[in-house]
């Protein structure tokens, strides 16, 4: 039913200084800068070797725009949205169908290049809130044009996504979701007594869906919360880093054996992020 996680959305009041920000931290600039005229959006996308990345702003009235607003309204800047990509949107929707979700139709998107003038087309499906429990996912299926790759292999930059952490409070509810209707791998199911929850981790395509579960008498939600980023040289990322003068914390060995990590502090419009290096 899917075959990776295609990208994730970070929304922003300022599309422009969040570019100078993610092309910092990501160690190269955009190779797309467009607009989405139907949904009063404009967005800047950052390829890598697993997913994209991409910032997104409002600039005029639509249903983007609204969604981009509410949410920074509510929590600021930050990770707000997933999207997972399906090779047939359409048998998708009939087996969300049938598992009982109360999927819409599907909806036909497009976007245009503000430099080359090229047009990229594509097919999402929105998921319900009340299934993704306030989450915003979509699938994603690309009919027509592609993305721009970088120019060049940039040294010291961010090679892909490591892992994007998910905060539930209803572990069950997400195991069904993405296990069982997805059909995602539950590769660890594990209870961690020191303080107190629950972690899951999902993989797709060799990217990890790490769920955090905390057992609380709230309103049940997932909220997205962090990324991992996986670099080639952690040093020599952490130096160009430093030199953009933006804060990173010293190098130290990883939770994971035979890893290396850093922690970034600024710069990354209020997500928790994680630079590793497997060694």
């Amino acid at each position: 039913m899917l075959d990776s996680i295609d990208h994730i959305i970070i929304a922003v009041e300022d599309l422009s200084s969040s570019i100078q920000d993610y092309t910092k931290i990501l160690g190269f600039p955009p190779t797309w800068q467009g607009f989405h005229p139907t949904q009063g959006t404009e967005n800047a996308i950052f390829p890598l070797e697993n997913l994209y990345v991409e910032l997104l702003a409002s600039n005029s009235e639509g249903p983007g725009s609204d969604m981009v607003n509410s949410f920074i309204e509510l929590n600021g800047e930050g990770l707000c949205g997933i999207s997972l990509s399906t090779p047939d949107i359409e048998a998708a929707r009939q087996k969300l169908l049938l598992e009982g979700i109360e999927v819409g139709n599907v909806v036909n998107g497009e976007g245009k290049d503000k430099n080359s003038g090229e047009i990229r087309k594509w097919k999402n499906l929105f998921l319900p809130s009340s299934s993704t429990r306030g989450l915003f996912a979509f699938l994603i299926q690309h009919s027509d044009g592609s993305l721009p790759p970088k120019k060049k292999d940039y040294k010291s930059a961010i090679d892909r996504l490591d892992h994007i952490v998910i905060n539930t409070n209803d572990p069950e509810g997400v195991i069904k979701l993405y296990r069982d209707v997805f059909d995602i791998r539950l590769a660890l199911d594990q209870t961690v007594e020191k303080w107190g929850g629950r972690m899951l981790f999902f993989r797709l395509n060799h990217t990890t869906i790490e769920v955090i579960a905390r057992d609380n008498e709230e309103e049940l939600k997932d909220t997205l919360w962090g990324l991992a980023w996986v670099v080639k040289d952690l040093e020599a990322t952490y130096s160009r880093l430093i030199s953009e003068g933006l804060e990173v914390t010293e190098i130290k060995e990883g939770r994971k054996p035979k890893t290396k990590v850093a922690t970034v502090k600024s710069n990354t419009r209020n997500i928790p992020t994680l630079l590793i290096q497997h060694l």
